[in-house]
Order: C-alpha cells, then structure tokens, then sequence
C-alpha cells in the first residue's frame, strides 16, 4: 500500500504553531504539502479570490490568499493526487453551527467536499481561566498535544472505517492539554446556541460574541451531545458533517410557488 499523501492547509498563517505541530504529526505516517495562506485569514469563511501569489515554503507553498483559495488551489493545481485535506490546527475552537459559516478553518475542508475529497478541520479549545489572555496561550507545538493526537488517529483511520460514505468532512475540535493521557472523543452536533449582541452608540455599532465569556463561567445550557459540551467536559468533539446546504420537501413552500402567478 503506498503512502497516503495529505494537503494540510489553515487559517493562522503557514507560520503558526498550531500548523506546524499538526505538520509534524501528520508527516510520521502521511506524504504531507502545505499550501497555506502566508498570513493570518481567520474568520474569513469561504470567501475566494479571483488571483493568489504562490511561493514556494520549506513545507510546500505559502498563498497569498485564504484557505478556500489554498484548498482549490493545491486540489486544482499544486498537490492534485491528495488523499484527503486536513485544516488546521487553529488556534482556538470553531464549534457551535452559527461559527461554520465563518470559520476559515472549517470553509478550507467544506471547499475540499465539492471535489469530492474528504476533508478534516482541527482546531484546539483553549480555556481562559487565569490571567494570561487566551490567544497568548497555546505558544509551544506541545500545547497541540491533544489535537494532533486526534487528527493523526482520524487521518489514519477516517477513510477505511467508512466514515466519509456517510459525511463529507469532520470537524474536530480537542481541548488544550500539554500531559496526562489522551482525552476521550465523542462524536457530536453542532450546538445551536447563540448569544450576539450589537450596541449602536456614537455612530458605531459594537459586535459581541458572548458565548466565550459564558464558557468561561461554565454558563452554558448546551445538552449532552453537542461540539460545546464535549469540549467543555474535556472530551475530542467530532462531528460528521455535510457540506452542501440540504433540502427537503416542503409543503408550505410549494403551496406558495403554485399560487406565485396568480
């Protein structure tokens, strides 16, 4: 069996700890090509350029550009023949369904789907329960411990378990831990919470996530089963998701299309 080979691919920049780490760990079983945006594109979801500068990196390639573009780009042009994309590992967790959309992390592996290429995103829960900020946490490959872990097993064992014939992509999110033994991994659902404010004062209007803050005091009603309360609990979150938006029969729509010209 030759071995298999994986665009490995981001949205913390190609120079992020997180990136490397998970580059490392892919590479002990994997032929792994880095195509990754050159600079930090979090939060950019799937959004595409028409034209990205390519150079080359010591890991593979360095876009100017975001991860949906790197995803085309290396599955279209740079590493055609892949296996399988994995994204990450992001600094910070991508859980909760109102965070997929934006996630440049997540966008990167829903991009891989349509080429019918299955696809992994990582990212690492990092509690902020002490003085230091949170995203100045996590600055040693060893804090990543967890979710290397986690995404070298699924990379490994994903696609001849079946996985993929059920789902496109996964979205793995593991908690922060540098010792101890591995956590446990439960699969889940994107939890459907969602707590945005938005304050207009002085001609400007100030956005507020207030789900971070809630994790933080443990104020979160998320039941059992869902990507928050797994990481919460300590556990590897994984859930199996499809990329194309679904449809389904809906009646009181077709009433409303019938009726549309009369």
């Amino acid at each position: 069996m030759s071995e298999r080979s994986i665009l490995l691919t981001n949205d913390d920049g190609i120079e992020s700890v997180g990136f490397r780490a998970l580059y490392d760990a892919l590479s002990e079983f994997a032929d792994v090509t880095a195509v990754a945006p050159k600079t930090d594109q979090s939060a950019v979801g799937r959004k595409m350029s028409s034209d990205a500068i390519v150079a080359e990196h010591e890991l593979g390639y360095a876009l100017e550009g975001t991860p949906a573009d790197c995803t085309v780009a290396g599955l279209e042009a740079l590493c055609p023949d892949v296996d399988m994309v994995v994204s990450g590992i992001n600094k910070g967790a991508n859980i909760g369904a109102y965070v997929l959309g934006r996630s440049g992390t997540v966008s990167a592996a829903v991009e891989a789907a349509f080429f019918d290429v299955p696809a992994i995103a990582v990212s690492m829960y990092i509690p902020n329960d002490g003085d230091v900020p949170w995203h100045e946490l996590a600055t040693d490959p060893r804090d990543y411990r967890e979710a290397t872990h986690a995404a070298s097993y699924l990379a490994k064992h994903a696609v001849g378990a079946g996985v993929f014939k059920q789902c496109d992509y996964l979205n793995v999110n593991a908690p922060m831990r540098s010792t101890g033994t591995p956590a446990d991994m439960e699969v889940t659902h994107p939890s459907e919470m969602y707590d945005m404010t938005a304050e207009f004062e002085n001609g400007s209007v100030r956005l507020h996530d207030r789900i971070w803050e809630r994790m933080r005091s443990g104020d979160i009603p998320d039941p059992d089963g869902t990507d928050r309360r797994a990481v919460i609990d300590g556990k590897v979150s994984v859930s199996p998701l499809t990329a194309p938006h679904t449809t389904q029969h809906h009646e009181a729509l077709d009433a409303l299309a019938e009726t549309y010209i009369e």
